[in-house]
């Protein structure tokens, strides 16, 4: 695998941003379900392996990145041999001493090469210098990759929102304690 050279986005990045496939393709889902009484609420994520792969839609609107992207608190882009691959963008809850990262992407040619895990480490080291203690990864509930890689980066779901985005899916929210 080439090297993988991470850095603060300039503006010159966006268009290329924006025109990356931000589409995933899936073959597991979290299904949620829920029961309640008077006294008590239980709620159920279940992975459900899907009959075939599902190409799902990015969430967000990528050609915002143009009028948004000088508002976040860290934009990292991942550069493979020159050429852009992907992108992060984090905002800092400075009082909580706690970060979100809200679009995470990785361009098709490049997915599967360690890119995604490179740029969460690197915010991650970023984090560690601003005195910042949680991380935490917003995720669709039915973007199995991006579940997968918070797993392998020792991420733990700590929550959900039903009905977050504007297709109506659920958000799975995933921590990291920084130490």
């Amino acid at each position: 695998m080439a090297e993988v050279a991470i850095r603060q986005a300039i503006s010159s990045d966006i268009p290329d941003l924006a025109g990356f496939d931000h589409s995933c393709e899936t073959t597991h889902v979290w299904q949620l379900s829920s029961t309640a009484n008077d006294y008590q609420v239980d709620i159920q994520l279940r992975e459900i392996k899907l009959p075939r792969s599902l190409r799902l839609a990015y969430p967000r609107y990528p050609e915002r990145l143009k009028d948004t992207w000088t508002k976040h608190s860290l934009f990292l882009v991942a550069a493979v041999e020159g050429k852009l691959a992907g992108y992060l963008i984090l905002d800092r809850q400075d009082d909580l001493k706690s970060a979100t990262v809200s679009d995470l992407v990785v361009d098709t040619p490049f997915r599967r090469q360690g890119i995604a895990s490179a740029l969460v480490i690197s915010a991650q080291e970023w984090l560690k210098k601003q005195d910042t203690t949680r991380f935490i990864l917003e995720i669709p509930a039915k973007n199995h990759p991006g579940v997968a890689l918070a797993r392998k980066l020792k991420f733990e779901n700590n929550g959900f929102i039903d009905h977050y985005y504007s297709n109506q899916d659920i958000l799975l929210t995933f921590v990291n304690f920084l130490k």
